[in-house]
């Protein structure tokens, strides 16, 4: 393959895995919910969070000029035989704000805002939102764990760029995805959700975390493509299976099926007391 074709092929795979990444990250559920009210005259424009780090309760804010504005947020933990709970929001200059308590690591929190003016009521979001906590990564675990998941990710459209051009790299390029995708998802991976959820693991056998169990199929379908390349390295039939395989994995949102902590099986239903006389 000429060097030009080669750097082209290059910055194409550049560009695929950028698009993939943008896409998994706008399509996954811990994106946050945005929108737009019009209030007479006024656009108010709003983005609700998703997810929450570290041990802090999460913030609701709005960004609302017209000070003749007010606002309730109505909030229970998701999962869960609670009451649901509404708190006014309080004014900060241009802006409505209130917080939901803070949970442990993987309990949900669902809320819903609603906007008021002249005695009419605005409701911001009609399906509560699914707010999950999770602990605080340090980022000496979750750069290495992002940059090795990206470079395994443009190697691999790399990869299938070089097998749709009948190139002759693709050994050398399915060791490299092997390599950082092992490191990146198998061990990394676990260490991340273990700060995040306390678990280490909790797809296949032992869960149904879609992010656990795609991460393991990839693995498997790439590790069989090298398996086969080393005996054949012109075969190119396990290069487009384990590309399939890992495209159809990523399409998943990220966190699908996840960590959650579900109340119902942990409590009793509130139930009201009853006096004799």
């Amino acid at each position: 393959m000429s060097k030009k074709k080669n750097v082209i092929l290059w910055i194409v795979a550049i560009v695929l895995t950028l698009s993939l990444v943008v896409y998994q990250r706008a399509t996954g559920p811990t994106y946050p919910v945005s929108g737009d009210k019009v209030i007479e005259n006024e656009t108010i424009h709003f983005k609700f969070l998703r997810t929450q780090g570290g041990t802090v309760d999460a913030p609701v804010e709005i960004e609302v000029e017209d000070q003749s504005i007010t606002g309730q947020l109505t909030f229970k933990r998701y999962k869960s035989f609670d009451e649901w709970t509404t708190v006014d929001m309080l004014r900060k200059g241009d802006k409505l704000v209130s917080s939901l308590p803070n949970l442990p690591a993987a309990g949900k929190m669902e809320y819903t805002v609603v906007l008021f003016k002249n005695g009419k009521e605005y409701q911001l979001n009609v399906e509560p939102v699914v707010l999950r906590y999770k602990g605080e990564v340090p980022l000496p675990i979750l750069v290495p764990h992002i940059f090795f998941m990206f470079i395994a990710m443009l190697f691999a459209w790399r990869a299938f760029l070089e097998a749709l051009f009948k190139g002759s790299d693709n050994p050398y390029l399915t060791r490299i995805i092997l390599i950082t995708f092992g490191i990146g998802g198998l061990i990394l991976g676990p260490i991340v959700q273990k700060y995040a959820f306390d678990a280490y693991w909790t797809g296949w056998p032992f869960g149904t975390d879609l992010t656990d169990n795609k991460t393991l199929a990839t693995f498997i379908f790439w590790a069989i493509a090298w398996f086969v390349l080393r005996k054949k390295p012109t075969n190119r039939t396990w290069v487009f299976v384990a590309f399939a395989v890992m495209i159809a994995t990523y399409i998943i949102p990220h966190s699908t099926l996840g960590s959650e902590i579900d109340y119902t099986k942990l409590e009793k239903p509130q139930t009201e007391e009853t006096s004799t006389e």
